[in-house]
């Protein structure tokens, strides 16, 4: 195959399996039904937690990372080609954010972001979930966690390329990943920066008539 097809391939299969909507699936299975009309409005792990409890949030969690890292390995394992390796999982995240399943309402994709970077580099994931626990330990806020987190997992990135550990191509995965997580948290940042933001395990319940 051409390596514009096997490109092509992988971006089709990472925006496939990101588009999973697992926070709507479990909030089904869990009783509250469509997650999205509670509290954040989102299909991810945060919102699943103020609204369905840590069980069924970490099902959510761990269904939207394996998404991330399955996108990424069809690339490097099925396709052998970094381009679509890279283009996959930051598709996957896009799928995540945009579910073509879902009336392309999802999530921010920070959890499918992680595991795209966990498919790209383990070491580049541990120190993101390091950084990430720290900041959410001492300031309870999982946005910015979400926008700090992404934000090393990209310069982890950057670092392992600069020392020939990774093909130069996920520079492109980190960049765009990173872009598509901070633009998602949009809301949030300004909502952190007015001091109104909720901190983890806050803010659940029926969204007003009408939020979107």
């Amino acid at each position: 195959m051409s390596g514009w097809l096997v490109v092509g391939i992988g971006v089709a299969a990472g925006y496939l399996f990101g588009g999973v909507p697992f926070g709507l699936i479990v909030g089904r299975l869990a009783g509250v039904g469509d997650v999205r009309r509670l509290g954040s409005g989102k299909i991810g792990f945060t919102n699943s937690l103020r609204n369905m409890g840590w069980k069924w949030a970490l099902l959510v969690v761990v269904g939207d990372v394996t998404k991330g890292t399955a996108a990424v390995l069809i690339g490097r394992l099925i396709l052998h080609d970094p381009w679509a390796a890279a283009l996959a999982g930051v598709a996957a995240v896009l799928g995540h954010i945009f579910p073509v399943y879902a009336g392309f309402r999802g999530g921010r994709g920070v959890a499918t972001a992680f595991g795209a970077f966990l498919g790209v580099s383990w070491s580049a994931a541990l120190i993101v979930v390091a950084f990430s626990i720290a900041i959410l330990a001492i300031f309870r806020y999982a946005s910015l966690m979400s926008v700090l987190g992404v934000f090393v997992g990209f310069l982890s990135i950057v670092v392992l390329v600069r020392m020939g550990w990774l093909e130069a191509e996920y520079l492109a995965f980190a960049l765009l990943t990173l872009i598509a997580v901070e633009i998602s948290h949009v809301g949030n940042i300004r909502r952190l920066l007015a001091g109104t933001e909720p901190k983890l395990g806050q803010g659940g319940g029926h969204r007003p008539s009408g939020a979107h």
